[in-house]
């Protein structure tokens, strides 16, 4: 087995949250595989590739893992199970707890270098005038997983556990609208252009499916649901 895959599956552990049911929640570790393949995506990208500097895809691989473990953590103390939190899951408090968490898993399995590096990118991720260019990746990361139909399927889930209707899931839609949310996320929540581009392909998407949601609750003719798309 490899180091990464060893980490891998440290990680599972450490995302799993224990639900009231004793079942686990496998939400946040299926995210990280998400955010993974974003990171290994961004590395790619040309923007990444023509700064002259190659970010450590081997932490920020770990970090990705690893980044939403404090709060895994904080769920499953506070006996949330599988409510997620719909907030602030860059929040500072969160991520330094996930960098401790990392120290705490991986100490000696990764040399000691390396799991500071993983900390810091972690932490970093949260900083939006961060220069370090995995921390930045890591950012564009985790936002992009929460545009599109990803993004809409989080917002369902931590509606129907709080026992929310889809009129409160509309109403809380077009409020993000006319408060422009979505413009000022992609305006200030990607560092690359071409993430911020496929943010909005992505939140594009959401928004026809969310027009839809909304014709067929108001029970729309067909003619109706045309119109409106077309408008």
């Amino acid at each position: 087995m490899s180091e990464l895959d060893v980490v891998k599956n440290l990680a599972k552990r450490a995302l799993l949250v224990n639900t009231l049911t004793g079942s686990d929640d496998a939400f946040l570790w299926d995210r990280s595989q998400r955010l993974v393949r974003n990171v290994e995506h961004i590395c790619q990208l040309p923007e990444v590739q023509g700064t002259g500097t190659q970010p450590n895809q081997f932490c920020l691989i770990i970090a990705a893992y690893f980044c939403d473990a404090g709060l895994a953590r904080y769920l499953g103390r506070a006996g949330s199970g599988s409510i997620f939190v719909n907030g602030n899951r860059n929040g500072e408090s969160l991520l330094e707890s996930s960098a401790a968490i990392v120290d705490q898993f991986l100490s000696g399995i990764i040399d000691k270098e390396k799991i500071d590096n993983v900390s810091k990118i972690i932490i970093d991720s949260g900083n939006r005038f961060t220069q370090r260019a995995e921390a930045m990746i890591l950012s564009d990361a985790r936002n992009l997983d929460d545009m599109g139909a990803v993004g809409i399927f989080t917002e369902f889930r931590y509606y129907a556990i709080q026992g929310k209707s889809v009129s409160d899931a509309l109403k809380s839609w077009d409020r993000k609208i006319d408060y422009r949310y979505w413009q000022a996320r992609l305006k200030e929540g990607f560092r690359f252009d071409s993430v911020r581009e496929l943010a909005k392909q992505r939140l594009s998407a959401a928004k026809s499916f969310m027009d839809q949601l909304k014709a067929e609750s108001e029970f729309n003719s067909p003619e109706e649901i045309s119109q409106k798309k077309g408008a």
